[in-house]
């Protein structure tokens, strides 16, 4: 006999509802994937370098034009908010106060991914190609690299390089400005 088992899939209302309810708080470290909550991975210190330098590095270079937002919630659907550990959101006075960014505030998301380098790949990129996100970099910190992906079509992004650690990355919405991918990976 098997047993069918049905999943409950959550939407960002319910999601917030938990949060307001005290059910979730800020030490649980989930996020709204597709409707399911996943745990995020523990932070390691490579990773955590890694966003610190690469908060500092988008913030020097755009903090006029952009802004720097840090593992902070997106909310690309009624069933997904991830948190991103960068991302570049349109500028707006009121930093978002009044609502979570959506897929068109978003200029950039990155991804710093050494654990979570299968999930980043085969999950969040399709999620974040199927909301519209021009472009989304992956900090490959398993090799050094920077993976840019672009131009998003039904759910899959049809441009995609990767970017060695003695290469450059220019973001699409910021072409005047050029990183060395040795400045951005630690």
């Amino acid at each position: 006999m098997l047993l069918e088992i049905e999943r409950h899939l959550f939407t960002v209302d319910r999601y917030h509802q938990m949060i307001d309810a005290g059910i979730l708080t800020e030490n649980d470290r989930v996020q709204l994937i597709q409707g399911d909550l996943i745990t995020m991975s523990p932070i390691g210190i490579r990773h955590a370098a890694c966003v610190n330098k690469l908060t500092r590095k988008l913030s020097q270079h755009l903090s006029e034009q952009a802004i720097v937002s840090v593992q902070n919630p997106i909310q690309l659907s009624d069933i997904s908010e991830p948190e991103p550990d960068v991302a570049l959101l349109v500028y707006r006075d009121d930093y978002y106060a009044n609502r979570l960014p959506q897929a068109a505030d978003v200029y950039l998301i990155i991804e710093v991914s050494d654990s979570t380098l299968a999930f980043d790949r085969t999950v969040k990129l399709p999620m974040y190609a199927q909301a519209g996100i021009a472009e989304v970099w992956v900090v490959n910190l398993i090799d050094n690299a920077i993976e840019v992906y672009r131009e998003p079509v039904a759910g899959k992004y049809t441009t995609r390089m990767r970017v060695a650690k003695n290469g450059e990355v220019t973001a699409v919405s910021f072409p005047q400005i050029t990183f060395p991918v040795s400045d951005l990976i630690s």
